[in-house]
């Protein structure tokens, strides 16, 4: 919480610093606490040490790094930072979204905050691209889109990626994985199943894929192939793959798919798609019938019984008749690992494990196998007998 005294020294040296930046801006130079305090005199402001340094450093903030998001991001656990237009910036630390004391004064600064940060990922945003989504040179993720398309002003989404990864330990420490769900997830991962990852919007599909590809055996060569990348597995063996947008001229742009293809031809052990959004799926189904074993990636979906019908309308869009989609899901899938976001709590946690089945008219679906509630207790479901049969090496 912020008393009323500091929510007044901040909007105070906030007017301060709008008033110094436009100063500035009139006369080039570097930035330093000299020409700090002379726009301050100039302004008949206070000059003071304090309030002097206390406008530099906010101005400095401003023009490295995130900005004055740069201090959240260095918060213990947060794995998103969220700017809403202006007001204050939330963060999540894994338990729900959070309000902070970090405020953004007005829409001109959000809005020079996502032009400044999108630029440093080697894109523009303007009225023109009024959004984008780039890597930022420290590994974040950042999506930004312009005000008036995003209300009540210009809104930035950060995805802060956990140096080193989480292993299954800390999955279970954590309560996103119980004991016996560890004990699920690595069989599946051993036996060499193809699977996916699956989930909604933050809900940790990128987390348990990146803590599991870090237990497949160090002789294994994985290809990684991703969007933007995300995961980073303790594994000693990993290709990463990241497609490119195409430059400001509308040229140069590398799509998934083109990346699926090179990776098949670069002798995987394990061949991982980071996020399957568009008609990369095709590829993606091919490459799970060729041989390639342990074949794994994540999707999004509302529940482990939505894959088969999300990937037909991904195959669909793609040009792959629903037949064949159906055909190739059921002969290169196997297991489908479901992650969900408890409600309050906010709490990541693996919900269900699947299999995938065919029916007699052709048409894959998905059985429950092991169901977790909000403790971690299993429940068998009816596909438990064949999840077993497949971690026995029994298709």
């Amino acid at each position: 919480m912020t008393s009323p005294g500091d929510a007044s020294a901040r909007t105070d040296v906030s007017a301060l610093v709008e008033e110094v930046r436009a100063r500035l801006a009139r006369e080039p130079g570097d930035l330093s606490p000299h020409r700090v305090a002379q726009a301050l005199r100039e302004a008949g402001r206070p000059v003071g040490d304090a309030t002097v340094l206390a406008v530099y450093e906010a101005l400095r903030r401003d023009v490295i790094g995130a900005g004055p998001l740069e201090p959240l991001l260095g918060l213990p656990g947060v794995t998103d930072v969220l700017v809403n237009g202006p007001g204050p910036v939330r963060v999540d630390r894994g338990d729900g979204v959070e309000v902070t004391d970090v405020v953004l004064p007005s829409e001109e600064a959000c809005r020079r905050l996502a032009q400044r940060l999108v630029a440093s990922g080697g894109r523009r945003l303007d009225d023109a691209a009024p959004w984008a989504d780039v890597r930022l040179p420290d590994g974040t993720r950042c999506h930004a889109l312009l005000a008036p398309l995003a209300q009540p002003g210009t809104a930035i989404s950060l995805r802060i990626p956990r140096r080193g990864g989480f292993s299954l330990a800390e999955l279970r420490a954590a309560g996103a994985l119980s004991d016996a769900g560890v004990e699920v997830v690595g069989r599946v991962v051993e036996a060499r199943l193809a699977f996916l990852v699956t989930g909604g919007t933050g809900g940790g599909k990128t987390t348990l894929l990146s803590a599991l590809l870090g237990t497949v055996d160090p002789a294994e060569r994985i290809v990684v192939v991703e969007d933007a990348a995300e995961l980073r597995p303790d594994h000693p063996q990993v290709v990463a793959l990241e497609a490119r947008p195409a430059n400001l001229e509308g040229a140069g742009a590398v799509a998934l798919r083109d990346l699926v293809r090179q990776a098949l031809r670069m002798r995987p052990d394990r061949l991982v798609v980071g996020e399957v959004r568009d008609a990369a799926v095709v590829d993606l189904l091919a490459a799970m019938n060729t041989g390639h074993e342990g074949g794994c990636g994540t999707l999004h979906a509302n529940s482990a019984a939505d894959v088969p019908a999300r990937v037909e309308a991904l195959a669909l869009g793609a040009g792959l008749p629903r037949e064949a989609a159906h055909s190739q899901l059921a002969a290169g899938l196997d297991v489908v690992l479901h992650v969900r976001r408890d409600r309050g709590s906010g709490r990541r946690r693996l919900g269900e494990v699947a299999v995938l089945v065919r029916g007699p008219d052709g048409i894959a679906r998905t059985e429950v196998a092991v169901a977790f509630d909000a403790g971690g207790t299993p429940t068998a479901g009816p596909g438990a007998q064949r999840l077993l049969d497949l971690l026995d090496g029994r298709r």
